[in-house]
């Protein structure tokens, strides 16, 4: 049977990948959701294809870590009402699903309870919405799981809630680079009509631009939607300068910022990801000398215990600085 739909299910995935073959699929599906839209994994082939090494279920996953936390960047901490979080005076952000079209397998919020609902029920939708309309915050973050998973009625209607107290939002979302045919003229339409809309995208690596996704960026930017990027430093993946040279320069060429560069936080699962942070302060320092300041990311650590994102530099002086216990 030729294949179809627009997401490759478990027994096309064996036939086209044969190492899966090895895996316990099922079990480590159950732990994190396998997703993996087709256009996405486009003429990837080689078990080495970046794209494939962030999506693909890996044995690896089912390792514990010393060092792995259960809420790594510490929203639970800072969530004072259900799908909201705010770590800042000035910003709140709100987890619109826990829907992806793609489950990267690094995520930091890998932590999908069985049976637990996907979506806020009307009830908890109604108190998010007016819980951050009312919180004097001046940004508003519209995140997930992808905000994007979400419809657009139900997206725009998020927006509007919100745009009569707080004066900018932001849609992060990896479906342009994930599942570029959600960009959508009726999508790009009603977010340039509810401006100012900025939207954070997520690339790691030149090999996610493809031309489906080039048309998507394109689409936002000459709607006059400011875009940028956050990708996330990874081990094996792009943990070298000539790749995140060639990224920042392929964005810097689409007109999209290079916002953050993002040390891997420590979710159970994703150790094989982890760069050590001094080597990603080696690589940042590479990459600085290689492109302009439009085309260098800050390469930032979100803290575990919730007070948000801080230089890499600055944190490894802090650790350095602690006492000895």
């Amino acid at each position: 049977m030729p294949a179809s739909g627009p997401f490759v299910g478990r027994a096309e995935a064996l036939a086209r990948w044969p190492w899966l073959r090895e895996l316990d699929w099922e079990g480590l599906a159950a732990g994190f959701p396998v997703h993996i839209p087709r256009a996405y994994v486009e003429g990837a082939t080689l078990p080495s294809d970046p794209r494939l090494l962030t999506v693909l279920p890996d044995a690896r996953e089912s390792l514990v870590d010393p060092t792995d936390r259960e809420d790594p960047v510490g929203d639970a901490l800072r969530s004072p009402v259900a799908w909201g979080v705010r770590k800042h005076a000035d910003r709140v952000l709100l987890l619109l699903t826990k829907r992806c079209h793609l489950y990267c397998r690094y995520c930091f919020r890998r932590n999908h309870e069985p049976g637990a609902a996907d979506d806020p029920s009307p009830a908890e939708w109604a108190q998010l919405l007016a819980w951050a309309a009312g919180s004097g915050a001046r940004e508003a973050i519209l995140s997930g799981g992808d905000p994007l998973a979400v419809s657009d009625e139900r997206l725009f209607e998020a927006i509007d809630a919100l745009r009569a107290t707080i004066p900018v939002l932001r849609v992060h979302t990896r479906a342009p680079i994930t599942y570029p045919h959600r960009i959508t003229p009726a999508l790009v339409a009603g977010l340039a009509a509810r401006g100012p809309v900025w939207v954070l995208v997520h690339a790691n690596h030149a090999a996610e631009l493809t031309p489906p996704v080039e048309t998507a960026l394109r689409r936002m930017v000459e709607a006059g939607i400011p875009v940028l990027n956050q990708a996330v430093l990874l081990a094996g993946v792009n943990d070298d300068v000539d790749a995140l040279a060639a990224l920042s320069e392929r964005l810097v060429a689409l007109r999209v910022f290079p916002y953050y560069l993002h040390h891997p936080d420590h979710a159970a699962g994703n150790a094989h990801f982890r760069v050590d942070p001094a080597r990603g302060v080696a690589l940042h320092r590479a990459l600085r000398a290689r492109t302009s300041g439009i085309g260098l990311p800050a390469y930032v650590i979100d803290l575990p215990d919730g007070s948000g994102k801080i230089p890499v530099e600055e944190w490894l002086g802090r650790e350095a600085g602690a006492p000895k216990v």
